[in-house]
């Protein structure tokens, strides 16, 4: 008698066990991007600006979750950094090299393993990847750019893409989480956990904040980078030519020193202003409106903590907060993004999920966005797939420590070459955790086909240079040394390592014989 009780005991318990497996709910995603928003604007990151207290809510996300020093894009311009993201592959694999890129349907493979994985998925705000996002459920996003104001969406409808679109009044920001609130609210199939890919297009330029934040900051002295009016050794022959003489074309500027593009043209500031003065007026300004775009981007995303809290799904719910790339504030003079200087190749990469994560870490493991579709398909309980480049970072999120076979580097290339009135040269180069080498190749990787596509000389050579950073005792990178002796060996060492990665990753230019003798020359050199 005991030994049947003590078997339907057992079974009982096993059924139970299989009952609770059965009905536990796999964590919705809710992934929040920014365009532009760079780590130095976000208090959490402990920059100059943290004393304005411009991101109240990602803070709290930080100090809720894990917070990455060193998460870093692998191309610092829109189109390619979002296809790098949706693909877990650099970007001679998934063929979006630039701004003229495109990601069809069947290449959009982070929605396909998130479905595959038994999620709900939605695309809303800014996708800047030309093909219709059709690899998700549901989307409605802006249409290349889209407009601050009044913004036009496409949707999925009746019509071919991209001509199901919707008009919306007011601010972006506003009705971008408008329209995700909706789609939380009204999902199809809530038995389902969700994956929401929610896209600010602020704080791009040209920076048109909403009205309500007018008066912020508005009587607050910004504080400065010292490398705004001296940028002591940063830079080579590369960004300046040949003395000095390409300093007034290459790199938009803060100052009035890139007569292309400089920041206090874009903003109206009074021209009859000059030096130092001048350079202060445009930053202030800029700074001032750029902030009040993040602000607008901070309070929305209260509003969708708000909402999850309301309806019992915040803890259940992992978020994540990130941009597309770091953005330049005035650092070395410059604006935007394109370099591989730290403010433009750093992202910003919070996770909250207290339920399995550690809470208030900031870890220094170097990932980047090949690594996002990995994690987020592991945590999603999946399996990767063997064409992503990128690995799962999900063990670091649970207990916060790098393992000892993690990377130990990063890549980065930008192609562009002189494109826009930025007019930023092509380079790419590896970066440790102590030391970043970068290389300038001077040419675009095919000029006749592209020449005038965004406004640039493509054709236009830049000198070839090196540059070479020791983070550890230069964090703001204002003495290039490369060239010094007692570098010598970390220039060789990391010569070797970017000719590994560029092997691993497919980056080899082998389709573009034009940059092949240069590189080629200088890597082994």
């Amino acid at each position: 008698m005991a030994k049947t009780y003590l078997l339907i005991l057992v079974a009982l318990s096993i059924l139970s066990s299989c009952s609770s497996e059965k009905q536990e709910k796999k964590p919705n995603i809710l992934y929040i991007m920014s365009d532009d928003h760079t780590s130095q604007a976000i208090g959490a990151y402990e920059s100059r600006l943290s004393v304005l207290n411009p991101t109240p809510t990602i803070d709290q996300l930080a100090k809720e979750g894990v917070l990455f020093q060193n998460a870093f894009c692998t191309n610092s311009i829109c189109t390619p950094s979002r296809a790098t993201i949706l693909t877990g592959q650099y970007s001679q694999t998934n063929g979006v090299l630039d701004l003229s890129g495109k990601l069809s349907p069947e290449n959009q493979y982070l929605p396909q393993e998130m479905r595959k994985a038994g999620y709900e998925t939605a695309m809303i705000g800014k996708w800047h990847l030309v093909e219709e996002p059709a690899a998700f459920d549901y989307y409605k996003v802006l249409p290349v750019q889209g407009k601050y104001f009044n913004p036009v969406f496409r949707e999925r409808g009746d019509k071919q893409w991209p001509k199901n679109t919707s008009k919306y009044k007011g601010h972006s920001s506003d009705r971008i989480t408008d329209i995700s609130l909706e789609w939380l609210r009204n999902r199809e199939d809530k038995s389902k956990p969700f994956f929401l890919m929610h896209h600010f297009k602020a704080p791009h330029d040209f920076f048109e904040y909403a009205p309500r934040y007018e008066e912020y900051l508005k009587d607050v002295e910004i504080p400065e980078p010292k490398s705004l009016y001296d940028n002591k050794n940063n830079g080579s022959i590369a960004t300046k030519g040949k003395d000095n003489a390409l300093i007034h074309k290459i790199g938009s500027s803060i100052s009035q020193r890139n007569t292309g593009r400089d920041m206090g043209k874009d903003l109206k500031i009074d021209q009859s202003l000059t030096g130092n003065a001048y350079t202060h007026a445009s930053y202030q300004e800029y700074l001032k409106r750029y902030l009040r775009c993040v602000k607008g981007v901070d309070d929305n995303i209260k509003r969708l903590l708000n909402y999850l809290e309301t309806t019992g799904e915040l803890e259940n719910t992992i978020i994540i907060y990130t941009s597309d790339q770091g953005m330049m504030l005035g650092e070395h003079d410059y604006q935007d993004k394109r370099w591989m200087y730290e403010e433009s190749m750093r992202m910003p990469f919070i996770v909250r999920y207290p339920k399995k994560f550690q809470k208030g870490i900031k870890s220094d493991a170097i990932i980047n966005n090949t690594d996002f579709a990995p994690t987020l398909i592991d945590l999603a309980q999946s399996n990767i797939p063997e064409k992503m480049h990128g690995k799962s970072f999900a063990s670091i999120l649970e207990t916060g420590n790098e393992p000892t076979d993690w990377r130990k580097s990063t890549y980065y290339r930008y192609w562009m070459h002189m494109a826009h009135k930025h007019a930023n040269p092509a380079h790419f180069g590896v970066r440790t955790k102590q030391y970043k080498l970068i290389f300038f190749y001077g040419k675009h990787y095919d000029p006749e086909n592209h020449e005038g596509e965004w406004g640039g000389d493509y054709n236009f050579e830049t000198p070839v240079a090196w540059e070479l950073y020791d983070l550890k005792n230069d964090p703001h990178e204002l003495n290039n040394v490369y060239g010094q002796e007692e570098y010598a060996e970390v220039v060789k060492s990391l010569k070797s390592e970017l000719i590994h990665l560029r092997e691993e990753f497919d980056e080899t230019d082998a389709n573009y014989p034009i940059l092949a003798e240069v590189i080629d020359e200088n890597l082994k050199s």
